[in-house]
Parts: C-alpha cells; structure tokens; sequence
C-alpha cells in the first residue's frame, strides 16, 4: 500500500512578510542586541570627546579669526562701543606712508632670511651629515639655540651688538677693521636681525635636512662616486633632488613664518633707526597698543591673514599632491 506526501498548505508555502504581515524579528536584532548598545556607547564616547575638541578649537582658534575680521571693518578703541565704519580702516592704512614702508621690510627681511636662513641649515646638515665622530654631540649643540626663550636670545644678541664692548666690534678690533653701528645702521639693522634670526631658528631646520639626508640610499652615492663624481657633483645630481620635496616645504614655512617677524626687532630695534625695520607684526603692534586704534591694528592683520592664507594654499597643494 502506497502513500502519497500531502501537498504543502498555501499558508505554509507564503514566505514570512507576505499579506502584509511583518516578519517576526530575529532573535538578539534590534536594541536588545548587547554588541550594537556597545557599539552605540563606544561611538558616543568617541563623539563626545570629537565635539570637546572641536568646540575649544572654535573656541581659541576660530572665534578670534572671525572676531578679529569683524573688528577690521570697525572703529574699537575698547573705551566707548565699537562702531560700524565699513572700509573705512582699510583706507586709513593705505594712507599712512609706514604702511607700505612695513611691507617691503617685511619682505627685504623676508629675501634675506632665505638667502641666510635657508641656505644655512642645509649646509649645516650636509656637513653633519658627513662627520663620523660626535655627530650626536653636534646635533645638540646646533639645536641648543632653539630651546633658548627668545627674549633671552635677543639680550644676549644685543651685548654682541654692543657698539661699545660689544663681541663682533672686538673682533673687528682684532683683525684691525673698523667698528660698525650694528643696530643703528640703516644698512646693516636689517641685516643684524636676520642673523640673529637664523642663529636662533635654524636647529629645527637642520635637524629635518638630516632626517631627510639620512632616507637616501646609499647606492645613489655610491653609483656617483663610480661614475667619478666629485662632492659637488653628487650634492647637486644626487642629494638635492632627492630632498626636492623637503626642501620645497621648509621653503615655504619660512617665508610664512619670517613674515611674521616681531620679536627681532620690537626688542633690538624697535622698529629703528629711521623706520628701517618697522615690520607688519611692529607695526600692527603700534596700531593697537600706542596707538589703541584695535579697528586699523584688526584691518592689518585681515590683510597679512589674506597674504599668508595664499602661501598655506600652496603648502597644503603642495603636501597633497606627495601624498
């Protein structure tokens, strides 16, 4: 005797869903699902402290950008309420003759710290780069200057300086040359800054040259020697091209950095002799706190935040395009 299987119901054969019931939930899906809470707490965790950051960076960086651009198109002298004036204060500064006389010191200062300033370092890390012996020791002794608080490097520069007893007009004694007016020469102000510049800042610089030096292979100058290159040689087909990109970036950081040059000479010069190192940074300084006009000192440094923001345009193309 033969039995038949008996066909599947119609009900039995509709998938879950259909007739417009919803499907039973799995088991452990949904909020009860003890991973998913504890995904959610980890991830409001990490948000949380995402938001702290970002609202004291708000706070410190961003607000006083905004507050500051806003103050440029105002008259604030923080005695009486501010006033709305529109561009009025971009007019005063284009008026005032020290305004221009401040750029193109910031930028005479600007050409040499690169011609002093950049060239410095890389010699500096080329020469290190090729000792043998007390390397480490060396490497301390460039960068010591940059661990110095830079009021104490500038009081210490300015005894060099001294026309009087100073270190450089005695060993001009020495060598039987006359003695110079460093800081109040109107020829050579400029240049004393920018020594002194360069003297406390390139330990930073070197010691990058160095660690870019150091992921060269060896083979490229070893292949350059075979071919009988000399030192020249191998420095400019070999170790310069290499370091391109390096060289490229702290180019760039130091001309955005020595455009903002204040303490040089607000402490050694103050902005003399005859106006002949008044900087944008100095002379901003003036507008504020000589001469309490905040809406003139707030125009100016809208502007260098303008010229500035163009330079950290090109370094940010520039990273973005090694990596």
């Amino acid at each position: 005797m033969t039995t038949t299987a008996r066909p599947l119901s119609a009900a039995a054969e509709k998938t879950p869903g259909e007739n417009g019931s919803a499907p039973e939930p799995r088991k452990g899906a949904g909020a009860g699902n003890p991973r998913l809470r504890r995904a959610v707490r980890e991830n409001l965790v990490a948000y949380l402290f995402l938001a702290a950051g970002v609202l004291c960076f708000a706070l410190f960086s961003w607000y006083p950008i905004v507050r500051g651009v806003l103050l440029g198109f105002q008259q604030v002298t923080f005695a009486e309420p501010a006033r709305w004036v529109g561009l009025d204060n971009f007019r005063r500064l284009f008026d005032d003759p020290l305004f221009l006389t401040a750029w193109q010191n910031t930028g005479y200062f600007t050409l040499l710290a690169l011609v002093f300033g950049f060239a410095a370092p890389f010699a500096t890390a080329v020469v290190l780069n090729e000792l043998r012996h007390g390397r480490a020791y060396l490497r301390m002794t460039v960068y010591l200057p940059v661990m110095l608080p830079p009021i104490v490097t500038m009081l210490l520069w300015r005894q060099f300086y001294d026309p009087g007893p100073g270190l450089f007009n005695h060993v001009l004694e020495v060598f039987r040359l006359p003695a110079q007016q460093w800081l109040e020469s109107e020829n050579l102000a400029m240049v004393s800054l920018v020594l002194v510049s360069t003297w406390a800042n390139m330990g930073t610089t070197t010691l990058i040259y160095l660690a870019a030096l150091g992921g060269i292979p060896g083979e490229l100058y070893e292949a350059a020697e075979l071919d009988g290159a000399s030192i020249r040689q191998r420095l400019w087909h070999v170790t310069i091209p290499q370091m391109r990109f390096i060289l490229m970036i702290t180019l760039l950081l130091q001309v955005i950095g020595t455009m903002q040059v204040f303490v040089e000479p607000f402490v050694l010069t103050g902005g003399g002799p005859d106006d002949a190192t008044v900087t944008v940074l100095l002379l901003l300084y003036r507008y504020a706190f000589v001469y309490n006009d905040f809406g003139l000192a707030s125009a100016l440094s809208t502007l260098l935040f303008v010229v500035l923001g163009l330079f950290s345009v090109v370094y940010l193309r520039l990273t973005r395009s090694k990596g």
